[in-house]
């Protein structure tokens, strides 16, 4: 458990800023170790009932993330399985993917993936959650850290050998590291809901490439199915008529408001940390970058980031948790979130209004791209399986 810090405080092998799906899902890992680590999280256990909508798509290497964190067979038993797509303009068929065996893509709530990463922690030893907890600062003294936070009145000091920052696109270790926020290429707006699947194909995701911007609809556990339209703003009253109304007049296909949730409006900005790490602290997830989240990208991305941060939290700790040991997490890192920000930022063109010859080109590269030969390179262009 580690050698006795500050006064009585325990030390800690590793902090984990931030109890989101990235940081649990590294928790889970550290724990398998045996390592000593702590979860601290602001925000209270979420209730799913007033929580908004958030990622369902899991790809080959996130399932393979969840495996190592031993709930991989719980998710895919609870997850349905998206087998191919179909991609459609004007009610004609422009192409279909097909996704190898190897390379399917699971959905499932993330609320309920993080219900099963916590559920996994709490069985742990080695490793807990403390949640109402805001880290305000982070001091290095040389041989450890202190991670200084606030719990309700009282004040905190938690050392640690390292500290990981899993808290999000408004990362607060990302600034107390100093680290750029440097915008890429990619910036769209989005409205979504979940109701009812009625459209009879329950394993297949249907993208529509309309002139006024791309519907997605994704496949859901539940008989239930998520739908996400482009628009160029939020309408000036988001319900689930709206994003209704947004989805028959481009597709012609309708769904059920009565049975849908309460929807929800996004920006889709990308943007990557430099760097990513600095001395014995580590970014991962959407504190190190924030790229398109349809389809699961950023949560796969950030399960990727804890699945290296973990063989490098592993290594540095068996040899007497030396400082700057991130350098090569940092290169690699960075260089996944450039290569997934280029490939969200294709989706987003492919996505976006379009007429005349722009359409008539766009549609042309997804029927040749639909070919048998080469749907399998359709259906890479839209999952993450290089991860």
């Amino acid at each position: 458990m580690g050698e006795a810090g500050s006064g009585a405080r325990p030390m800690h092998d590793v902090v984990v800023v931030g109890g989101g799906a990235v940081g649990l899902l590294l928790a889970c890992l550290l724990a398998r170790r045996g390592l000593d680590a702590v979860v601290l999280e602001r925000r209270p256990r979420p209730d799913p009932a007033a929580t908004p909508s958030r990622a369902i798509g899991i790809h080959p290497p996130g399932l393979r993330a969840l495996a190592a964190a031993g709930v991989g067979d719980e998710v895919r038993r609870r997850a349905v399985v998206i087998r191919d797509g179909r991609v459609t303009c004007d009610g004609r068929t422009l192409g279909r993917l097909r996704f190898p065996r190897s390379g399917l893509v699971h959905s499932l709530p993330q609320l309920e993936v993080e219900a099963l990463l916590e559920e996994r922690i709490e069985g742990a030893p080695t490793v807990s959650i403390r949640r109402g907890v805001e880290v305000t600062g982070v001091a290095d003294r040389g041989t450890h850290l202190v991670v200084r936070a606030v719990d309700g009145d009282a004040e905190l000091e938690v050392p640690a050998r390292y500290v990981v920052g899993a808290d999000g696109v408004r990362s607060g270790i990302r600034s107390l590291i100093g680290a750029d926020w440097k915008p890429r290429s990619g910036r769209a707006s989005y409205v979504m809901c979940d109701t009812r699947d009625d459209t009879g194909a329950p394993e297949t995701a249907l993208l529509h490439f309309e002139p006024a911007g791309v519907v997605e609809s994704f496949p859901m556990p539940g008989g239930r199915r998520r739908w996400v339209a482009r628009v160029r703003r939020e309408p000036t009253e988001l319900d689930a008529v709206a994003i209704a109304t947004v989805v028959e007049s481009r597709t012609g296909s309708s769904f059920d408001t009565d049975a849908a949730t309460a929807p929800t409006a996004f920006v889709a900005a990308q943007h990557v940390a430099h760097p990513m790490s600095s001395g014995r602290v580590a970014l991962v997830g959407d504190a190190a970058h924030e790229i398109s989240p349809i389809g699961g990208q950023g949560m796969n991305l950030g399960w990727s980031d804890a699945v290296h941060l973990d063989r490098e939290l592993a290594g540095a700790l068996a040899a007497a948790a030396p400082i700057d040991v991130f350098a090569a997490y940092d290169r690699s890192r960075r260089a996944a979130a450039l290569r997934a920000t280029r490939q969200a930022a294709f989706n987003m063109r492919m996505g976006a209004p379009a007429t005349g010859l722009r359409l008539r080109t766009r549609n042309a590269a997804v029927r040749v791209l639909g070919l048998p030969g080469l749907r399998g390179v359709l259906g890479r262009a839209f999952t993450m399986q290089w991860l």
